[in-house]
């Protein structure tokens, strides 16, 4: 059934450019099912670039499951729909792909901007869009299945330390969909009334009158290299807290459990009073460290989030570049470590960010 389902695909003809006039097009396919947030967190500018060029357009996102609830489409300006993918038997693909060749999409993207999913580009050519956009190789790796794309380019990104976010803009570009620098900023994650009250909530709870700072942590990550020693961790809230009057507060996902426990004993053998929000859905979670003065992070899903909703982020990167994946813009201090090794940033280097930072920030106490 999917071979003939392939069979019935687009040609791989470049397709007149002029069908893609914003008046011809109907609907329009993303295809990102990539279980990374940073990835999927990092192309939402894209998706705004292209509901800026294709205002009217239906636009559909094929995301994981893990990615769906970030970009829930009921409070999203850019997306109307999120079909989710997962593996699943020969029967349940098929019908995956009937469904999404009812929808006669007109254009068809897949911004490979890491690395190259074969699923993805097939999954947009068995959609049978009509323009089929994405990187023919991506800084001198080539894309095995460019075949599948008749709209593509050769991208060199690396040599020119280019942020994801441009990345992906660079991709839209190819059909005319950009933004400008500013509006590129603006972008953001949209919160709803629900998730905003419960982060008012959960710090007037926990954090009440008794601090003019809040402090909010994240000492964890999916990736060993990518995490700072706890210690250091202990260390920087012990002498914050010998600075100004802060509160805490440790979010923690299920695989940080370790790293979080070994802070939290830290932090209670120095005395430090502490809050820790665990295992809470992410939309919440970024609700709740928008409410909090700063965030200092390793890089990792959270800081993406952070970034989205334009939190105030102190961001540390050791093997990975801040340069690439940092969040960006005002009230957002990237540190990078001098080597591979994320613990040869001082901790005396990151308090002097984040006091620098809070510094920007009004004192609650004067509200």
């Amino acid at each position: 059934m999917l071979s003939h389902l392939f069979n019935l695909a687009g040609s791989s003809n470049p397709p007149d450019l002029s069908r893609l006039d914003p008046s011809g097009v109907r609907n329009i396919l993303i295809v990102r099912q990539h279980n990374q947030l940073g990835d999927m967190l990092c192309s939402v500018p894209l998706f705004a670039a292209i509901r800026k060029k294709y205002p009217e357009s239906h636009i559909t996102l094929v995301a994981s499951p893990i990615n769906y609830e970030i970009l829930f489409s009921d409070i999203n300006p850019f997306i109307d729909k999120v079909i989710t993918y997962r593996k699943a038997t020969l029967k349940e693909l098929a019908d995956f792909y009937s469904e999404l060749r009812h929808h006669d999409y007109q254009i068809g993207i897949v911004p490979s901007t890491v690395s190259v999913s074969r699923t993805s580009h097939f999954i947009n050519y068995l959609s049978g869009a009509v323009a089929r956009v994405g990187a023919k190789s991506i800084d001198g790796k080539e894309n095995k299945v460019e075949y599948l794309l008749n709209i593509k380019k050769d991208f060199s990104w690396e040599p020119r330390k280019l942020h994801q976010i441009d990345r992906n803009l660079e991709v839209g570009a190819l059909i005319g969909c950009t933004l400008t620098t500013e509006e590129s900023m603006n972008v953001h994650i949209h919160l709803s009334r629900s998730e905003t009250d419960f982060a008012r909530s959960f710090v007037r709870e926990n954090f009440g009158d008794s601090y003019t700072r809040i402090v909010s942590v994240h000492p964890g990550a999916g990736k060993a290299p990518n995490r700072w020693s706890p210690s250091n961790f202990v260390k920087l809230m012990k002498q914050i807290s010998d600075r100004v009057s802060a509160g805490f507060l440790i979010t923690s996902g299920k695989i940080d459990k370790p790293v979080t426990d070994e802070v939290c004993e830290g932090l209670k053998s120095a005395g430090l009073n502490f809050t820790v929000l665990e295992n809470t859905p992410i939309r919440k979670v970024a609700a709740v460290i928008k409410e909090t003065d700063i965030y200092i992070t390793n890089d990792t899903g959270t800081m993406h989030v952070a970034g989205g909703v334009d939190a105030n982020v102190v961001s540390l990167f050791g093997p990975t570049h801040g340069y690439e994946w940092a969040p960006r813009g005002p009230g957002k201090i990237c540190i990078q470590s001098p080597s591979a090794d994320i613990n040869d940033i001082s901790v005396e280097q990151v308090l002097e960010s984040s006091l620098k930072l809070l510094e920007t920030v009004p004192d609650k106490s004067s509200n």
